[in-house]
């Protein structure tokens, strides 16, 4: 009897033990590493550019010259951690070879307004203007409105003619001076 006794006692001590290491306290805790999200700096604003070249076009030499400066009087824009950007102006000269003008504009965003969607107009700064090429009795230039610090853009085509009448379309063609030798991009 001692012995139907004892594993009795041996049998409700194991069951015990295996009741108790079964039984895991269950927790709703998630474990994580706080991210903490970038505080904005001062307003960010992008360094002035210029651009001086002379040209053919119409069987003559002319001169143009783009600069761009970051401009105070515009309105900023923000991205979505609240970081402000200073917008610019871009202003586009082009003279004849006796030093006349023959235009002059200065852009802002707002000159591409229609190009825009609700989001780059709220979001997006004036990025650039080039000089692409001097075509039969145009002259054309790339711009962008961009949004600041990244790789997302609207393009956008300018053009002005001889008589001095400037035209802006959206670019819907590819780049594809990217393609490399095998036809895939960089």
């Amino acid at each position: 009897m001692k012995t139907n006794r004892f594993n009795l006692i041996m049998v409700g001590c194991l069951a015990m033990i295996v009741v108790a290491c079964g039984e895991k306290k269950k927790s709703n805790d998630i474990i994580t590493e706080r991210v903490e999200q970038p505080k904005p700096q001062e307003p960010i604003r992008q360094q002035p550019y210029s651009d001086n070249k002379d040209f053919s076009w119409i069987g003559r030499t002319y001169h143009l010259s783009i600069d761009r400066q970051p401009s105070d009087s515009l309105p900023m824009v923000k991205d979505e951690i609240g970081q402000q950007f200073v917008d610019n102006i871009i202003t586009l000269v082009v003279s004849r070879q006796d030093g006349s003008k023959f235009y002059s504009h200065q852009f802002t965003k707002k000159d591409f307004d229609k190009y825009l969607d609700d989001d780059y107009r709220a979001t997006g700064i004036l990025e650039g203007l080039v000089f692409d090429k001097a075509d039969g009795d145009w002259l054309e230039f790339a711009a962008s409105v961009s949004h600041p610090q990244t790789d997302e853009y609207i393009p956008l085509i300018v053009r002005l003619s001889r008589m001095g009448e400037l035209s802006i379309k959206r670019d819907a063609q590819m780049d594809t001076n990217a393609l490399d030798e095998e036809g895939e991009e960089d």
